[in-house]
């Protein structure tokens, strides 16, 4: 055991109960058509922010651009406004100006229905084609204002069950399932014994793995969740005349991954031993603490926003090939090996490679319980230094 029970850290307590590990004021378009008016909203602002005009805080403003929201049917048009449901009322956020066009298939008044019982201080609804003007003038009035508020906000000291981590991996070499995925995978455990919560996806990097995690389920209905959520994938597969087993990748071979199997019982590695205690759809929100098995492919940028969507305030990536990119919440690059680290410092957060070097187990889960709330705590990971942050939604079907 390592002695790190009860830890803390300090985060955003939001009046709903949830905690963020960031305070940030964000634009939402509801449809790809407003992107650059989002844009050029959340620069004036900055302007305004850097020439003094607004007060210095620690709230950095985004528009996350999407291409989807119009001409699409049936699960992906609800998909999109899930995850876009999703993101405006993520725990990271403390203010959101909904952008419209107006006329989209994702239409304003349906989609803020959606949100349910959300705080209408802090989220905004703005319609650009209704808007007698100037619609940019407008917007800055509204995300000026959600800044100001939200500069308020302060963190406070939290428990670590108000944790929620999303597990993914990309880039994956031989040394992954050997050092940084059973690291994750400490990891995962040791939060879930302090009540908090990490979730799994990328169910095709499952296939061949996927029985340890079916005899891991709490209840026969989880079981039954678990064996639809594979073989539905599978299907998925098969409807597109696709081969199941078309897994690992050029550089997944390259790096020392010979097979589908391989790969999938790394995968599987990152959530440790926990019993698994939830099972979500794509674009669901967390319902369960615990251990959480989630419906998303293998690919790393719809995986990665499908967790963050969830509830996860922060994307731990396991890589031995390394990997730039980040989600909406922070994406901390735990690499394999020492090698990509000691090359790549400007991707690379910590270096689970000190496992071949030496380093016993639980003395390196010490050192990343340690960073990993530091991380909670505000402290940035390298695509937050880089800026290098995006969404990517699933998308199965035709585009009218």
């Amino acid at each position: 055991r390592i002695a790190c029970e009860n830890r803390t850290f300090r985060g955003y307590e939001r009046p709903n109960g949830e905690v963020g590990i960031r305070n940030e004021v964000w634009v939402v378009p509801t449809v790809g058509c407003v992107n650059g008016v989002a844009e050029r909203i959340v620069n004036i602002v900055e302007q305004e922010v850097a020439a003094g005009l607004l007060p210095a805080a620690d709230v950095k403003l985004h528009a996350w651009h999407h291409n989807y929201g119009c001409s699409q049917l049936s699960d992906d048009h609800e998909n999109t406004r899930k995850i876009l449901r999703d993101i405006v009322l993520h725990p990271n956020t403390g203010g959101v100006l909904v952008l419209s066009l107006g006329c989209e298939n994702n239409q304003p008044e349906d989609f803020m229905a959606m949100l349910g019982d959300y705080d209408r201080e802090r989220v905004k609804l703005l319609v650009t084609q209704r808007v007698s003007g100037d619609e940019v003038a407008e917007g800055t009035a509204i995300l000026r204002d959600l800044y100001r508020q939200a500069s308020a906000d302060e963190r406070t000291e939290v428990p670590a069950s108000k944790l929620r981590v999303g597990l993914k991996c990309g880039g994956s070499d031989g040394f992954s399932g050997i050092t940084a995925n059973p690291l994750v995978g400490e990891f995962s455990d040791w939060l879930v014994a302090q009540g908090g919560t990490s979730i799994l996806t990328e169910v095709p990097e499952m296939f061949g793995a996927e029985t340890i995690l079916m005899n891991r389920c709490e209840t026969p209905e989880l079981f039954e969740q678990t064996v639809k959520l594979v073989n539905d994938f599978k299907e998925y597969f098969l409807s597109h005349g696709e081969p199941v087993g078309e897994n690992p990748s050029p550089g997944n071979k390259a790096g020392g991954i010979s097979t589908l199997e391989d790969k999938a019982l790394g995968c599987t590695q990152k959530c440790g031993r926990a019993p698994v205690s939830g099972v979500l759809a794509y674009g669901d929100r967390l319902q369960a603490s615990g251990l959480n098995l989630l419906s998303a492919p293998g690919n790393d940028l719809v995986a990665a926003t499908a967790l963050a969507s969830a509830g996860c305030q922060m994307v731990l990536f396991t890589t031995g090939r390394g990997t730039p990119f980040g989600t909406f919440v922070p994406t901390m690059k735990i690499s394999t090996n020492s090698t990509l680290y000691k090359n790549k410092p400007n991707w690379i957060d910590f270096n689970a490679g000190k496992l071949v070097e030496g380093t016993p187990m639980p003395e390196l889960l010490q050192q990343f319980v340690d960073f990993v709330l530091e991380v909670a705590s505000g402290r940035e990971v390298q695509n937050e230094v880089n800026g290098y942050r995006e969404i990517s939604i699933f998308k199965n079907g035709v585009t009218l």
